[in-house]
């Protein structure tokens, strides 16, 4: 029925597109599971009709079978996805799967055919019908075997179809593929290993079904095979070599160490295991035994690590059967931190000098810790603060070295200690105090307590005062810091400075060699050194300054009115002067400072006391009353003038006022001044007499001073002639005869044979040891020579190496040491040459006289090295 509807529909569209006055067709293609209003095509674009047509024309889709999977869109001329299509469920595995679609139109009757291809995604992965298949196999079945497997089923089709398969693990198996008829493939499992059921008595493989698409999609199944028994095998340790660690004072006797397994994959009596040693040359059977059941190894004999470092020991299991397998267990014994770092000082300098330059060795030590591993690991260090640091060299050499500048003023001793510590957990340590004087050199200038001084004295004063103490100190020691004093040359207003002032050399006082006047000189200055004793001195200077003070030691002088001894000199006042009438001033000045010059005015005597008075600061004088007539003509006014001082000195001055309206009435008086002369006569002959006797005292003390001063000078260039005020100076090469060098190096000499270095290193080694032959810095040659030398810290050359037998007699020649390297036997002799043993064993000892080394000790090798 529907078969012959298809057909009546077909019929009538050919009828239709035959009698239509238009007709076309147009192609989409879209993929499937488009979702619900997604665009498919614009018809009217493709089909070149207009949107309005489509209305008028009432345009609608007709399928052949009724499928709505598109509608038609009138108002924009579009064809749209109405429902999900699943190209799956509508095509099946049909390529290539299409909807055939017919748009009509009425009113003139159109005709379109619009397909509309369904392009397949990946949407389907390959999948099978069972989870697992299990099969049943012998572990005896042969190489090549096949076995059938599943095939998986995809929906999808052309790559995003089932393209491959996988195996794994491919281990006993591989996948091989048939390819049928109708285009499916057959797939089979071939053995291609042996199966041994008592290495893996099941097998789990997956088999994976992989399509095309992208991305991919896979599916799986399990196979898993059950291998059936043969009984092929004997007994078999679970390991070849089995490795256990014991530490050497925590496993006491009875201790399991270690537990070895045999198994026998077989059944019955042949799987029966039985355990056994089978060391015979060593003693592992006298430390270890084994449980022949269980296979249990304990300890029988306690174990030191620094005797046997690991255990071999030989294992045998056997089956009833008489068949066997053999097995080593290899016990490493583990080293417990149980011994301290050992301190051996090489060498040292007990005092150095504080100039010495930078990185200068001061002690060599060697730390040693005969544990093994990181408990045998020492690292060296000393305290904090200190001037000095610890470099590591090779073999546990140590060397401390000046890293900052000494300063013997700062610190002139230091308490260093080294302190060396293991890596063991907990850590061991042990620790040496070394001390170190640090020796002076002149390398501080001597410092005065001031920038600079001032002082003070009175005028007058009496020559060799002590006029005040100059201060300086020296930061260095002993001669070093012995400061004497020296006064500069220079000289003051033209003449030398020593004239003026001079300076103790030990106490630095500062003494007057002359009286000083203030009227001739107020202050000078002038420098003083003070020099040190060192080699070469060192010296500063320091600015003195002398700040002379005034005495009263001078009268006022009078300026006016001059006196003088010839002539008589008055002031007139008319009588008719007016009260405070200036009849004159008098002027005086005091060639002293301060208050030494302050001056004031008094009337001593005075013809009238109630006519005049004086002004006490000014000197003015004036009348204090009305001038009458009967006031005399001849007035004489003495007036003193006094300073401030203490004492005060003073000066006595005339004058003679005449009362008078006219000059002839004072020359009516004049022949009364003249008696007056006389007076005046006497008073210039006393000041004259006063005047030679001041000059004969003035040129008395310049004549002694003089002499003073002669007679100093050649004191003192008798004293320098001496040897009491000397300070002694020593030249620059000058050397310390107290022993306070500095180590610079330890020789450390390894036997070795270079092409380019006679003073290498020389070592003996053996197995926890090491030999180093230490030659003396300080025993011959100068420190010169001693630094040049090759150092213990320098990098060693290649290591010569005397190969000996063991057992070899007490003094056998091990090597000829002088003639390896090149060393004069009086050079072994002389540097004190001596060989040191890390491990503290001296099986090798040195012939200085023949320059050979020697077998001290008999040598065990099994003893020394295990």
């Amino acid at each position: 029925m529907g078969i012959k509807l298809t057909m009546r529909r077909q019929v009538l569209f050919f009828l239709i597109f035959a009698f239509s006055s238009a007709g076309g067709q147009v192609t989409y293609s879209i993929p499937e599971e488009m979702s619900k209003g997604s665009l498919v095509g614009n018809i009217a674009q493709d089909l070149a009709i207009e949107v309005k047509r489509l209305k008028s024309g009432k345009a609608r889709i007709y399928t052949e079978d009724n499928a709505e999977y598109i509608e038609l869109n009138r108002d924009r001329g579009v064809l749209l996805v109405k429902e999900r299509i699943d190209r799956e469920a509508l095509c099946a595995q049909t390529t290539p799967c299409a909807l055939h679609l017919q748009i009509t139109l009425e009113d003139p009757i159109e005709f379109y055919t619009v397909t509309v291809e369904i392009n397949d995604i990946n949407d389907n992965a390959p999948s099978f019908k069972k989870e697992e298949m299990k099969f049943r196999i012998s572990e005896s079945a042969v190489i090549g075997a096949k076995f059938v497997l599943e095939r998986a089923m995809d929906l999808d089709v052309g790559m995003n179809g089932l393209q491959s398969y996988s195996l794994k693990p491919t281990d006993n198996f591989h996948l091989k593929l048939h390819s049928q008829q109708d285009g499916s493939k057959k797939v089979e499992m071939v053995l291609q290993k042996h199966l041994d059921r008592e290495a893996q008595d099941h097998l789990s493989l997956m088999l994976t079904a992989v399509d095309g698409g992208d991305p991919q999609l896979s599916g799986t199944m399990r196979v898993e095979i059950s291998v059936l028994d043969v009984n092929d095998n004997a007994p078999v340790f679970t390991q070849e070599i089995y490795k256990v660690s014991i530490t050497e004072t925590n496993s006491p006797k009875g201790t399991v160490v270690a537990t070895v397994t045999a198994s026998d994959a077989d059944q019955g009596s042949n799987s029966k295991v039985t355990y056994s040693i089978t060391n015979t040359l060593d003693n592992v059977r006298k430390v270890f035994k084994i449980n022949e059941e269980n296979g249990e190894i304990s300890i029988i004999e306690s174990i030191d690590f620094e005797k046997s470092k690991h255990f071999q020991i030989n294992l045998l299991a056997s089956d009833e059967g008489g068949l066997t397998d053999s097995c080593k267990l290899i016990v490493d014994v583990q080293d417990v931190n149980d011994n301290e770092p050992e301190i051996n000082i090489m060498s040292k300098s007990n005092v150095i000098s504080e100039d010495v330059q930078l990185q200068t060795v001061v002690t060599v030590i060697n730390s040693e810790d005969i544990d093994s591993g990181d408990n045998g690991n020492v690292n060296c260090y000393i305290n904090e603060n200190i001037p000095f640091t610890l470099k590591s060299s090779t073999n546990n050499f140590y060397s401390l070295v000046t890293e900052n500048d000494l300063d013997r003023e700062r610190s002139s001793e230091y308490n260093i200690t080294v302190t060396c510590s293991d890596e063991g957990v907990p850590s061991l340590s042990s620790s040496v105090t070394l001390t170190l004087q640090i020796s002076d050199v002149n390398d501080n200038a001597p410092v005065f307590e001031r920038s600079s001084y001032e002082a003070y004295i009175v005028e007058n004063n009496t020559p060799g005062l002590s006029i005040f103490t100059v201060k300086a100190t020296d930061a260095d020691w002993n001669q070093n810091a012995r400061v004497s004093y020296i006064l500069e040359d220079s000289s003051v207003n033209g003449v030398p400075v020593s004239s003026y002032v001079s300076v103790s050399a030990d106490s630095g006082v500062i003494h007057a060699v002359r009286s000083f006047d203030f009227e001739q000189i107020k202050d000078f200055q002038f420098l003083v050194k003070a020099q040190d004793g060192g080699s070469p001195p060192l010296s500063s200077n320091v600015t003195v300054k002398i700040l002379i003070q005034d005495q009263n030691d001078n009268p006022p002088q009078v300026l006016y009115p001059v006196q003088t001894g010839g002539s008589v000199v008055a002031e007139m006042v008319p009588r008719s002067a007016d009260v405070g009438y200036l009849v004159t001033k008098v002027v005086a000045v005091d060639v002293d400072s301060g208050q030494n010059a302050w001056l004031s005015y008094k009337l001593q005597k005075v013809t009238d006391r109630a006519l005049f008075e004086v002004g006490l600061q000014n000197g003015e004088i004036r009348t204090i009353r009305q001038v009458n007539d009967k006031d005399a003509v001849k007035q004489r006014l003495t007036v003193i003038v006094e300073d401030n001082g203490q004492p005060s000195r003073s000066a006595t001055v005339i004058v003679n006022v005449a009362v008078a309206d006219s000059f002839p009435e004072v020359l009516s008086e004049f022949t009364d001044l003249i008696h007056d002369k006389e007076y005046n006569d006497n008073l210039t002959f006393y000041l004259v007499l006063a005047l030679a006797v001041v000059s004969f005292l003035f040129i008395t003390c310049v004549v002694v001073i003089i002499s003073v001063k002669i007679y100093r000078w050649r004191q003192s260039r008798i004293l320098y002639q001496s040897n009491l005020p000397v300070i002694p100076y020593y030249p620059p090469r000058y050397s310390d005869t107290l022993g306070t060098g500095t180590l610079q190096h330890v020789y450390n000499y390894e036997v070795c044979r270079t092409t380019d270095s006679r003073k290498s290193d020389c070592k003996f080694g053996r197995a926890g040891s090491q030999n180093v032959l230490i030659m003396d810095p300080s025993s011959t040659g100068t420190m010169q020579r001693i630094q040049s030398e090759k150092s213990i810290l320098d990098e060693p050359d290649s290591p010569a190496s005397y190969s000996i037998p063991e057992e070899m007699a007490k003094g056998s020649v091990v090597g000829n040491i002088a003639r390896d390297l090149d060393v004069d036997l009086k050079r072994l002799k002389s540097g004190k040459a001596r060989v040191y043993t890390g491990g503290g064993a001296e099986y090798i000892g040195l012939n200085k006289e023949k320059g050979v080394l020697l077998v001290q000790e008999r040598i065990d090798r099994e003893a020394l090295c295990g």
